[in-house]
């Protein structure tokens, strides 16, 4: 599936993160489809796109995005609690909860449903992704990546596209080309077996385990830390600091 030949995308999974994907994926002009279990979580979606923190409504009220740009996507995203509800996407992002075998089981139920030259990518923050989709037929294989997106999806620029050893460039291609029409900043990474997580929170981590060290070692005190970090790195938020720290919005 080449980029210029994919014009519907497909969400499995609403809620915060499967909801700004699906954002930001409509206000580039894409038609949508978010699938979910229930009703009340599609409705919940919904809101989250329209009316909470970092929707569609807050974004113009902000100057962020058009009206008509807004009324636009809202238009162009529906929603399903049937998983044939995406048979005929031409790309399926899976962002379910970061649980492997959930993601996989996904992957063989879609591999059986959805149009046999379809992208399937998912969301993982790090699950090797040939592990994922070792369910699928071989035929499907060179058509699956991950694409890591940060939350708020709508807000953060970055997007991690992952690719595995039977990933074909033109699926690569594919996926860079849809994570840059959509605004974001696209880093590419090889898929790893025996490790979780990619570039961010790979990097993250090894940070996060070095800053714990200082503290343990009673080198410095957890604020001390990241009081360094935030002035003299620039970090957004804190390694330590509660609801806000790094490590909670990462």
């Amino acid at each position: 599936m080449q980029f210029e030949q994919i014009r519907h995308v497909g969400v499995l999974g609403g809620g915060v993160m499967g909801g700004g994907i699906a954002q930001i994926t409509a206000v580039a002009g894409y038609r949508v489809t978010v699938r979910d279990l229930t009703r009340q979580i599609i409705d919940d979606t919904r809101e989250e796109i329209i009316e909470r923190k970092w929707g569609v409504k807050r974004a113009v009220e902000h100057g962020k995005l058009g009206f008509d740009q807004a009324i636009s996507a809202i238009q162009l995203i529906d929603y399903t609690t049937e998983l044939e509800g995406l048979a005929e996407c031409d790309l399926v992002i899976e962002a379910i909860p970061e649980r492997l075998e959930l993601k996989q089981e996904a992957f063989k139920e879609l591999d059986a449903v959805i149009k046999p030259d379809a992208i399937f990518a998912s969301n993982t923050s790090g699950f090797v992704i040939g592990e994922i989709a070792e369910g699928v037929s071989d035929s499907r294989k060179e058509l699956v990546c991950g694409m890591h997106y940060s939350n708020p999806v709508p807000v953060m620029r970055m997007l991690e596209v992952i690719y595995t050893p039977d990933t074909s460039q033109e699926t690569i291609d594919a996926a860079v080309a849809i994570g840059e029409k959509t605004g974001k900043a696209v880093s590419t990474v090889k898929d790893k077996p025996g490790t979780y997580g990619f570039i961010l929170n790979r990097v993250f981590g090894a940070a996060r385990r070095e800053a714990q060290q200082i503290v343990e070692d009673g080198l410095a005190t957890e604020e001390d830390v990241d009081k360094a970090m935030i002035t003299g790195r620039n970090w957004p938020a804190a390694f330590f600091g509660g609801r806000g720290g790094i490590g909670k919005q990462w």
